[in-house]
Protein backbone atom coordinates (compact mmCIF):
# COMPACT_ATOMS: atom_id res chain seq x y z
CA UNK A 1 0.00 0.00 0.00
CA UNK A 2 1.07 3.66 -0.98
CA UNK A 3 0.83 6.94 0.44
CA UNK A 4 1.27 10.05 -1.05
CA UNK A 5 0.85 13.53 0.41
CA UNK A 6 -1.43 16.27 -1.18
CA UNK A 7 -2.26 19.95 0.05
CA UNK A 8 -5.98 20.44 -1.41
CA UNK A 9 -5.24 24.38 -1.80
CA UNK A 10 -2.08 23.57 -4.12
CA UNK A 11 -1.58 21.62 -7.23
CA UNK A 12 -2.09 17.99 -6.89
CA UNK A 13 -1.78 16.73 -10.61
CA UNK A 14 0.79 13.79 -9.94
CA UNK A 15 -1.38 12.24 -7.60
CA UNK A 16 -3.81 12.27 -10.02
CA UNK A 17 -2.42 10.71 -12.02
CA UNK A 18 -0.69 8.23 -9.90
CA UNK A 19 -3.95 7.84 -8.74
CA UNK A 20 -5.69 7.26 -12.31
CA UNK A 21 -3.27 4.74 -13.14
CA UNK A 22 -3.84 2.32 -10.61
CA UNK A 23 -7.42 2.65 -11.02
CA UNK A 24 -6.80 1.44 -14.53
CA UNK A 25 -4.71 -1.20 -13.28
CA UNK A 26 -8.49 -2.36 -11.86
CA UNK A 27 -6.70 -0.97 -8.30
CA UNK A 28 -8.45 0.67 -5.25
CA UNK A 29 -7.62 4.32 -3.36
CA UNK A 30 -8.51 6.11 -0.72
CA UNK A 31 -9.26 9.75 -1.62
CA UNK A 32 -10.44 13.16 -0.21
CA UNK A 33 -14.29 13.81 -0.68
CA UNK A 34 -16.48 16.39 0.77
CA UNK A 35 -17.52 14.72 3.39
CA UNK A 36 -15.20 11.85 4.49
CA UNK A 37 -12.75 9.68 2.69
CA UNK A 38 -14.43 7.63 -0.10
CA UNK A 39 -12.43 4.20 -1.16
CA UNK A 40 -12.58 4.01 -4.68
CA UNK A 41 -12.76 1.62 -7.38
CA UNK A 42 -13.77 1.31 -11.29
CA UNK A 43 -17.17 1.41 -10.82
CA UNK A 44 -17.75 -0.37 -14.31
CA UNK A 45 -15.14 -3.22 -13.52
CA UNK A 46 -16.49 -6.10 -11.16
CA UNK A 47 -13.30 -7.07 -9.70
CA UNK A 48 -12.09 -3.79 -8.85
CA UNK A 49 -15.74 -3.45 -7.06
CA UNK A 50 -15.28 -7.15 -5.27
CA UNK A 51 -11.50 -5.62 -3.79
CA UNK A 52 -13.62 -2.46 -2.08
CA UNK A 53 -16.01 -4.97 -0.76
CA UNK A 54 -13.34 -7.49 0.57
CA UNK A 55 -11.37 -4.26 1.79
CA UNK A 56 -14.40 -2.90 4.10
CA UNK A 57 -15.36 -6.27 4.88
CA UNK A 58 -18.68 -5.02 3.47
CA UNK A 59 -21.95 -7.90 3.62
CA UNK A 60 -22.44 -8.60 -0.67
CA UNK A 61 -26.13 -7.32 -0.12
CA UNK A 62 -25.13 -3.87 0.49
CA UNK A 63 -24.72 -1.90 -2.19
CA UNK A 64 -22.11 1.08 -2.50
CA UNK A 65 -22.75 4.61 -4.12
CA UNK A 66 -20.78 5.74 -7.46
CA UNK A 67 -19.75 9.09 -7.98
CA UNK A 68 -20.04 10.25 -11.63
CA UNK A 69 -18.44 13.89 -13.44
CA UNK A 70 -21.97 15.13 -15.02
CA UNK A 71 -25.37 14.38 -16.08
CA UNK A 72 -24.53 13.44 -19.61
CA UNK A 73 -22.38 10.47 -17.79
CA UNK A 74 -25.25 9.87 -15.33
CA UNK A 75 -27.50 9.75 -18.26
CA UNK A 76 -25.45 6.48 -19.49
CA UNK A 77 -25.14 4.09 -15.93
CA UNK A 78 -28.89 5.12 -15.13
CA UNK A 79 -32.50 4.97 -16.75
CA UNK A 80 -33.63 9.55 -16.20
CA UNK A 81 -37.06 10.15 -17.11
CA UNK A 82 -37.19 13.37 -19.43
CA UNK A 83 -39.14 15.32 -17.19
CA UNK A 84 -36.20 14.92 -14.80
CA UNK A 85 -33.44 16.01 -16.95
CA UNK A 86 -33.57 19.64 -15.84
CA UNK A 87 -34.27 19.36 -12.06
CA UNK A 88 -31.23 17.13 -12.05
CA UNK A 89 -29.47 19.66 -13.71
CA UNK A 90 -30.34 22.36 -10.99
CA UNK A 91 -29.73 20.02 -8.07
CA UNK A 92 -26.25 18.48 -9.44
CA UNK A 93 -23.32 19.45 -8.63
CA UNK A 94 -24.33 19.04 -5.08
CA UNK A 95 -23.92 16.76 -1.84
CA UNK A 96 -26.79 14.75 -2.92
CA UNK A 97 -26.84 10.71 -4.07
CA UNK A 98 -30.00 10.38 -6.12
CA UNK A 99 -31.07 6.80 -6.15
CA UNK A 100 -32.43 5.76 -10.38
CA UNK A 101 -33.20 2.76 -12.04
CA UNK A 102 -29.50 1.44 -13.18
CA UNK A 103 -28.37 0.46 -16.71
CA UNK A 104 -26.78 -2.72 -17.66
CA UNK A 105 -23.42 -1.39 -17.82
CA UNK A 106 -22.94 -1.25 -13.88
CA UNK A 107 -22.17 -4.81 -12.61
CA UNK A 108 -24.84 -6.42 -10.41
CA UNK A 109 -22.08 -6.62 -7.70
CA UNK A 110 -22.11 -2.45 -7.26
CA UNK A 111 -25.87 -2.40 -6.53
CA UNK A 112 -25.84 -5.74 -4.68
CA UNK A 113 -28.00 -7.92 -7.48
CA UNK A 114 -30.76 -4.46 -7.26
CA UNK A 115 -31.90 -2.65 -10.27
CA UNK A 116 -31.24 0.97 -8.57
CA UNK A 117 -27.97 2.49 -8.39
CA UNK A 118 -26.70 5.74 -5.65
CA UNK A 119 -25.49 8.56 -8.13
CA UNK A 120 -23.58 11.54 -7.43
CA UNK A 121 -22.59 14.15 -9.08
CA UNK A 122 -19.72 16.13 -6.30
CA UNK A 123 -19.08 19.45 -6.03
CA UNK A 124 -15.36 18.90 -4.89
CA UNK A 125 -12.29 20.02 -6.90
CA UNK A 126 -10.33 16.83 -6.23
CA UNK A 127 -12.88 14.09 -7.33
CA UNK A 128 -13.78 16.34 -10.29
CA UNK A 129 -10.03 16.43 -12.07
CA UNK A 130 -9.58 12.47 -10.72
CA UNK A 131 -13.14 11.57 -13.01
CA UNK A 132 -11.98 13.39 -15.78
CA UNK A 133 -8.14 11.94 -15.43
CA UNK A 134 -9.75 8.91 -15.29
CA UNK A 135 -12.28 8.36 -17.44
CA UNK A 136 -14.81 6.46 -15.46
CA UNK A 137 -17.17 6.68 -12.23
CA UNK A 138 -15.84 5.75 -9.22
CA UNK A 139 -17.18 4.21 -6.46
CA UNK A 140 -17.85 6.67 -3.68
CA UNK A 141 -18.68 4.60 -0.20
CA UNK A 142 -17.02 5.80 2.69
CA UNK A 143 -13.11 4.31 3.46
CA UNK A 144 -13.63 2.18 6.20
CA UNK A 145 -13.78 -1.53 7.96
CA UNK A 146 -17.91 -2.04 7.33
CA UNK A 147 -19.62 -1.66 11.30
CA UNK A 148 -17.05 1.39 12.21
CA UNK A 149 -17.53 5.02 11.82
CA UNK A 150 -16.88 6.77 7.86
CA UNK A 151 -13.94 9.16 9.45
CA UNK A 152 -12.22 12.22 7.99
CA UNK A 153 -9.59 11.86 9.90
CA UNK A 154 -6.12 10.18 7.91
CA UNK A 155 -4.33 8.44 10.84
CA UNK A 156 -7.80 6.58 11.48
CA UNK A 157 -7.74 5.07 7.73
CA UNK A 158 -4.04 4.48 7.93
CA UNK A 159 -4.57 2.43 11.47
CA UNK A 160 -7.99 0.72 9.84
CA UNK A 161 -6.01 -0.58 6.90
CA UNK A 162 -2.54 -1.20 8.45
CA UNK A 163 -0.35 -3.87 7.72
CA UNK A 164 -2.72 -6.58 9.76
CA UNK A 165 -5.34 -6.22 7.45
CA UNK A 166 -6.00 -9.16 5.04
CA UNK A 167 -7.04 -6.51 1.94
CA UNK A 168 -5.53 -3.35 1.72
CA UNK A 169 -6.31 -0.58 -0.64
CA UNK A 170 -3.58 0.18 -3.15
CA UNK A 171 -3.11 3.76 -2.44
CA UNK A 172 -3.93 6.30 -0.20
CA UNK A 173 -3.89 9.81 -1.15
CA UNK A 174 -3.40 11.71 2.10
CA UNK A 175 -5.13 15.17 2.45
CA UNK A 176 -4.20 15.52 6.27
CA UNK A 177 -7.34 15.68 8.63
CA UNK A 178 -10.69 16.65 6.32
CA UNK A 179 -12.98 19.16 7.66
CA UNK A 180 -16.05 17.60 9.37
CA UNK A 181 -19.01 17.58 7.01
CA UNK A 182 -22.64 16.18 6.69
CA UNK A 183 -22.82 13.18 4.57
CA UNK A 184 -25.18 13.62 1.22
CA UNK A 185 -28.75 13.73 1.59
CA UNK A 186 -30.05 10.87 -0.24
CA UNK A 187 -32.88 11.27 -2.36
CA UNK A 188 -34.55 8.35 -4.19
CA UNK A 189 -36.21 8.98 -7.66
CA UNK A 190 -37.41 5.16 -8.01
CA UNK A 191 -40.50 5.70 -6.54
CA UNK A 192 -43.98 7.38 -7.83
CA UNK A 193 -43.17 10.24 -5.80
CA UNK A 194 -39.60 11.57 -4.71
CA UNK A 195 -38.55 10.31 -1.04
CA UNK A 196 -36.37 11.76 1.05
CA UNK A 197 -34.09 8.72 2.53
CA UNK A 198 -31.35 10.00 4.42
CA UNK A 199 -31.42 14.29 5.54
CA UNK A 200 -27.26 15.47 5.24
CA UNK A 201 -25.98 18.56 3.76
CA UNK A 202 -28.64 19.51 1.39
CA UNK A 203 -31.86 20.58 2.62
CA UNK A 204 -35.02 18.06 1.60
CA UNK A 205 -37.63 21.15 0.91
CA UNK A 206 -34.54 22.47 -1.72
CA UNK A 207 -34.79 19.76 -3.71
CA UNK A 208 -38.43 19.11 -3.39
CA UNK A 209 -38.88 22.72 -4.53
CA UNK A 210 -36.28 22.42 -7.51
CA UNK A 211 -38.29 18.92 -8.53
CA UNK A 212 -41.76 20.75 -7.70
CA UNK A 213 -43.32 18.88 -5.04
CA UNK A 214 -45.57 20.07 -2.32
Amino acid sequence: MKTIKIDLKNNYDIAIEKAAKVLEKGGTIVFPTETVYGLGANALNESAVEQVFNIKRRPPSKPVPIVARNLTWVKELAYIHPKLEKPLGQIWPSATTVILPKRDIIPWITTAKQNSIGIRVPEYAFINKLLAKFGYPLTATSANISGMPATGNIDDIKKMFGPDSVWRPDLIIDAGNLPPNQPSTILDLTTIRPRITRVGAVKPEELMRILGVQ
